[in-house]
Formats: structure tokens, C-alpha cells, sequence
């Protein structure tokens, strides 16, 4: 059988926050209601509107790579077949 249950321990538990963690809404006890935080965001608009910076000496690679005609290979177009059905073009 289970005993009666003191209900002042359960008011006490909800109504205090455990001792070893602060109370984060005490600290705003007393100020408005209404928080806005103000981001400046241009920069980063900025920054993502400039295309992407080149390696110039993997441009440089790939570029030999194709002229020299090593890129053309079975497997290589197999595989650049399968990128553009998965990804697109």
C-alpha cells in the first residue's frame, strides 16, 4: 500500500530552483519584456555575393589534364554520368 504523501515537499521543490544552478530568469526580473537583439548582416551578405577565389594552379592542372586527354577515360565518364544524374549539371 502506498504511504500518504506530505504535499509541502512537492510545493517547496516547484516553487525554489535547485541550489547548485542559477536562476535564469531572476536576472531579468524587473526589465521590459521585450529583448531585440540588432545583427548587422551586410557583411556577411557581402562576403556571400563575391564568387568563390580560384587555385589558380589546380585550374592550371585540371586544365592539362584535359587537353592531354588523360581525363577521358571509361571509368572517368562513367563516373562524371552517374555526378550528373545525381547532382545535375
Amino acid at each position: 500500500m502506498i504511504e500518504k504523501i506530505n504535499n509541502n515537499n512537492i510545493n517547496d521543490f516547484v516553487e525554489k530552483p535547485p541550489p547548485n544552478q542559477p536562476n535564469p530568469a531572476g536576472h531579468l526580473a524587473g526589465k521590459d519584456d521585450d529583448v531585440r537583439v540588432q545583427v548587422d548582416c551586410a557583411s556577411l551578405i557581402e562576403k556571400a555575393m563575391q564568387p568563390p577565389q580560384t587555385d589558380a594552379d589546380a585550374v592550371q592542372q585540371a586544365r592539362e589534364l584535359l587537353l592531354s586527354g588523360q581525363l577521358e577515360t571509361p571509368e572517368n565518364i562513367r563516373q562524371a554520368a552517374e555526378n550528373i544524374i545525381k547532382f545535375g549539371v
